[in-house]
C-alpha cells in the first residue's frame, strides 16, 4: 500500500490495529506518520499517544501500553521506532527486548489499539518468527525511496493541485539539482510554490536560480571536469568549494566514493548487467547510477582506475602531512590531466 492509499483508508475510518511502515524515504515517513496520529484527537493524544524508541525503551513498556484500553477514547496508538531486533542487527545493549512478547501480540492485537512500526530500513530479517507474524498480520505501507521518475511525477503533481505548470527540462533540472532525492525535492517545493504564485514561469532558469547544488552534485560536477580532463575548470571547481569553508581532506574522500562509484558501474555495466540491476547490486539511489552510467561510458576502464588510485594516494599524502591539505587536490589534477605520473607527496 502507498502512503496516498493509506491516507484514504484512515479518512473513510477503516483503521487497522496494525500498521508496517517500511523504508527510507522521509518525506512519506513523515506523511503517513502525520497521518496516522490525526487518528487520535489532539485533545486525547497526551494520555492515548506515545511513541517508543527501541534504542532507549523496553518493548514490554510498549506492549504494557498497546493492552491498555484507552483513557476517554476509543483509540489508544502505539508507535514503536527503530526496531532494530527486526533486522540482522545485533547491537551491545542491557535492554532486555520481549521479542516474543511482540510475536505473540501481532498474533492477537487489540482490538483498541493502533500499533505502528517505524521501519526505517531496506530490509527485515524475513527468517525471524516476529517478522513474519508482523507481515502477516499488519497493513504494510511502502515508503522505499521513490525512483527519480516517480520522484519527479510526484513533485508534478504537488505543483499541479496548486495549478502550476512545470516545463519537463524544468522538472529535470530540479531532480538533478535534489540528486534524485524526493525528500530533497519536497523541502524545496515551497519555494517554487511560492516563486511560481506570483505568476513567474517555473523553468529552468528559476530551478538554477532558486535551487542550490547539494555538495554531492558539486562534487560530480568536480568528478566530470577530472574526467574529461579541464583542469581549468576543475581547479576553478575545487577553489570555490573551499572558499565555502570545505575541508580539503573531506573533499578528496568525496572524489575517491564517487571515482570509486564510477569505476564499479564501469566493470558491471561491461559485465552486461542493466542500470536496474547494477542500483540493485550495488544499493545505491538510481539517480546516482544513471549519473555515473553516462559519466563512465565514454572513458576507458584503465582511466579511471588511475583516478581511482592517484586519489587515495593524494589521500593518504594529507592525512600524513607530506603536502599541504589544500594543494594536494591541486597536484594531483595538474598530473592527472596531463598524463604526468601521480607523485602527490612522494
Amino acid at each position: 500500500m502507498t502512503v496516498q492509499e493509506l491516507i484514504q483508508q484512515l479518512k473513510t475510518g477503516n483503521l487497522p490495529r496494525l500498521v508496517l511502515l517500511m523504508g527510507t524515504e522521509q518525506i512519506l515517513l513523515d506523511q503517513a506518520l502525520t497521518a496516522l496520529k490525526q487518528v487520535i484527537p489532539p485533545d486525547q493524544q497526551t494520555m492515548n499517544l506515545a511513541t517508543y524508541d527501541m534504542r532507549q525503551t523496553e518493548v514490554g513498556v510498549a506492549l504494557d501500553d498497546a493492552t491498555s484500553p484507552p483513557f476517554f477514547g476509543d483509540w489508544r496508538e502505539v508507535i514503536i521506532t527503530d526496531p532494530y531486533f527486526l533486522t540482522g542487527e545485533n547491537p551491545k545493549t542491557t535492554l532486555n527486548q520481549d521479542v516474543d512478547g511482540l510475536t505473540t501480540y501481532f498474533q492477537h492485537p487489540v482490538d483498541s489499539t493502533l500499533m505502528v512500526i517505524v521501519a526505517a530500513y531496506e530490509k527485515l530479517d524475513a527468517r525471524k518468527n516476529v517478522v513474519k507474524a508482523l507481515k502477516k498480520a499488519a497493513l504494510v505501507v511502502d515508503v522505499a525511496p521513490l525512483d527519480a521518475r516517480a520522484a519527479q511525477q510526484a513533485v508534478k503533481r504537488a505543483l499541479a493541485k496548486q495549478k502550476i505548470d512545470v516545463a519537463p527540462a524544468a522538472l529535470e533540472a530540479f531532480a538533478q539539482r535534489s540528486g534524485g532525492d524526493y525528500t530533497a525535492m519536497m523541502h524545496e517545493l515551497p519555494k517554487l510554490k511560492l516563486y511560481a504564485g506570483g505568476g513567474a514561469s517555473l523553468d529552468v532558469a528559476a530551478i538554477d536560480q532558486l535551487v542550490p547544488k547539494q555538495l554531492t552534485d558539486r562534487v560530480f560536477d568536480l568528478v566530470d571536469a577530472v574526467v574529461r580532463k579541464q583542469p581549468d575548470r576543475a581547479l576553478k571547481l575545487y577553489r570555490d568549494l573551499l572558499l565555502q569553508k570545505e575541508e580539503p581532506i573531506a573533499l578528496n574522500a568525496l572524489m575517491v566514493g564517487q571515482f570509486r562509484l564510477l569505476l564499479q558501474v564501469k566493470i558491471l555495466a561491461t559485465k552486461g548487467y542493466s542500470q536496474g540491476n547494477i542500483q540493485q547490486t550495488l544499493k545505491v539511489h538510481p539517480f546516482r547510477i544513471k549519473k555515473a552510467l553516462q559519466e563512465s561510458r565514454p572513458v576507458p576502464l584503465t582511466t579511471l582506475a588511475r583516478a581511482y588510485k592517484g586519489l587515495v594516494e593524494t589521500e593518504t599524502a594529507m592525512k600524513t602531512g607530506r603536502v599541504d591539505k589544500a594543494l594536494a587536490f591541486e597536484l594531483f589534477v595538474l598530473q592527472y590531466t596531463s598524463n604526468q605520473p601521480i607523485t602527490v607527496g612522494q
